[in-house]
């Protein structure tokens, strides 16, 4: 009986409006979007003599990587991505775990050198980081939009994460109990043991992770996002610019230095969306970069659209979402 009534609770249950989308658009501008960044770094003191982690192990500075990342996001968005660091702090500590465990100096040099295994579980406590530091309520205030955190190998970040009401995948599983932020914000996760290029992967994914979802409720023609990612493996006969593991031509992850040549609309893409006009190229890897991570990305980015106009309630600069999820109907 009980199952009887629920059902019928259901079923006569008030349906929720349906959302309306603003309308197409040929001539809505393509909108500059700025976010301000809060920049963490943890970079333990090691010894005695003062030495940061990254000192000892002659891994990057994060003012080098944080410039160039910048500037590439400003170059290959044309200006309409922006990125203003608001306030950096650096953290001399090893950041907890999700079961409280935190190396030491000895410990985690231990594992940099192979004498021990990581730490199970490898998760990083993101509600302790985002509380220590009143993130929510400053992302709510406006005084920031989003978080860099930058760390050393096995610190258990996330490349990127998603939290607020309604955060969704964001190449990894929405971060819980983080409603009091009122808006959507995102945690990047850098390494300073790696370059720039590196960091235009997790920027990479982030973005395939926010177009997927902006595009989730259109189908077929109409999805441009899959018609943007399409390589010729995937999608033979259709390559286009495929995703950020993916270049038009390759066979495997990470395979953009195959010599083979293929044919792609991804100049349409870049010259003439959305108004495609059947512009097919035969490209190979000289395109971008031959093999270069940073070339790739950079090439990749270059190609995501950004232009006026809107089409299916969505805006043809997809740049708005890639950097301010709150853009995204879910």
């Amino acid at each position: 009986m009980s199952n009887f009534l629920a059902s019928l609770s259901k079923l006569f249950a008030p349906k929720s409006a349906p959302i309306k989308l603003p309308p197409d658009s040929l001539t809505e501008p393509a909108q500059i979007t700025q976010s301000k960044v809060l920049v963490t770094v943890y970079d333990p003191v090691m010894d005695a003599a003062g030495r940061t982690l990254s000192e000892q192990q002659s891994w990057y500075r994060t003012a080098d990587l944080v410039t160039g990342f910048m500037a590439d996001i400003l170059q290959t968005s044309n200006g309409l991505a922006r990125y203003q660091i608001v306030q950096r702090v650096d953290v001399d500590e090893f950041p907890a775990k999700i079961d409280g465990f935190r190396y030491t100096p000895q410990t985690y040099m231990d594992v940099l050198r192979g004498a021990s295994s990581p730490h199970m579980p490898q998760e990083v406590d993101y509600n302790a980081i985002l509380g220590k530091y009143n993130i929510p309520s400053r992302v709510a205030k406006n005084e920031i939009d989003e978080v860099w955190v930058f760390a050393f190998p096995h610190a258990g970040f996330y490349e990127s994460i998603m939290a607020g009401p309604g955060a969704f995948w964001c190449n990894a599983p929405a971060l819980k109990n983080t409603d009091t932020s009122k808006r959507r914000f995102v945690v990047m996760g850098f390494s300073y043991e790696r370059y720039i290029g590196e960091m235009l992967e997790s920027f990479g994914h982030r973005t395939e992770s926010i177009m997927e979802k902006t595009f989730s409720k259109l189908t077929g023609e109409a999805n441009l996002w899959k018609r943007f990612i399409c390589y010729e493996k995937s999608a033979p006969g259709r390559a286009a610019c495929g995703n950020i593991h993916f270049a038009p031509n390759s066979q495997q992850d990470y395979d953009w230095n195959n010599p083979t040549p293929v044919k792609s609309e991804c100049y349409d893409w870049q010259l003439n969306f959305p108004n495609f006009k059947k512009d097919i190229r035969t490209v190979s890897p000289s395109e971008w970069g031959s093999g270069d991570i940073r070339a790739h990305h950079t090439w990749w980015l270059g190609h995501i659209p950004k232009v006026a106009g809107r089409r299916n309630g969505i805006h043809n600069n997809w740049w708005q979402y890639a950097v301010n999820p709150n853009k995204v109907i879910v």
